[in-house]
């Protein structure tokens, strides 16, 4: 729980991605490869170990749980999520870039 504090206040220089990510879930997989392809660094949250962190997430952020799910972070808020199919590399970086 307390990396998420540590998120928070990176996010306030740089924005902040997190994966949650379920190691049970082939579109959780395919979208974990996509990630891969991003030319960018993210926090990866294994969901069945520690899904009261998933929770915090979702409570923290405001964004309703989902998985696969990718989260943007700046200044302690969420400004994008995505999930399941619709997790895109290219859109994760358009977004990175236009933020």
């Amino acid at each position: 729980m307390s990396q998420l504090d540590a998120i928070d206040l990176a996010s306030e220089d740089q924005l902040q991605i997190i994966f949650k990510h379920s190691t049970r879930c082939n579109i959780s997989a395919d979208t974990y490869d996509e990630l891969e392809t991003a030319d960018t660094e993210a926090y990866y949250l294994d969901l069945l170990r520690y899904r009261d962190i998933s929770d915090e997430i979702a409570q923290r952020y405001g964004v309703l749980h989902k998985s696969p799910q990718v989260l943007v972070i700046s200044k302690g808020v969420c400004i994008f999520n995505e999930s399941h199919w619709r997790i895109r590399a290219s859109v994760l970086q358009a977004h990175l870039q236009n933020a």
